[in-house]
């Protein structure tokens, strides 16, 4: 096998849960293949530069093998390799989450009924 379907190889490689999931970030532009936006029929190969946009998290791999199969996890992995690079970036950002502060942990209970009235005209109602 020499090519794959970059949706087919997302997919194997368990980067997304769908193929049609694949297509759709695909088709969004959050996929580039060789710094390039692609459509979700382009063909992988061996060696190549992938880079993901997975939610505020992005993913540097190379290709290392081709599959458009999807089988348990330790043999996806072995579709790629992440770049040194992107690791970095990816504990950074974890790390920066982990001391970001708790977004409710100001809120306490139910408003009383002043709160409430305060919120409700501050919306306009």
């Amino acid at each position: 096998m020499d090519k794959v379907r970059l949706d087919k190889w997302l997919w194997a490689a368990r980067f997304f849960k769908t193929r049609s999931i694949a297509t759709d970030v695909i088709n969004r532009g959050k996929v580039r293949v060789a710094g390039a936006a692609v459509k979700p029929a382009h063909e992988v190969k061996l060696a190549q530069a992938v880079h993901i946009q997975h939610g505020e998290s992005a993913l540097d791999v190379i290709v290392t093998g081709l599959s458009d199969v999807r089988r348990g996890a330790p043999e996806a992995r072995a579709l790629y390799e992440e770049t040194a690079d992107s690791v970095a970036k990816r504990e950074a950002l974890a790390a920066q989450r982990k001391l970001a502060p708790e977004p409710a942990a100001q809120l306490h209970g139910r408003p009383t009924k002043r709160q409430r009235r305060d919120l409700d005209g501050a919306k306009g109602y």
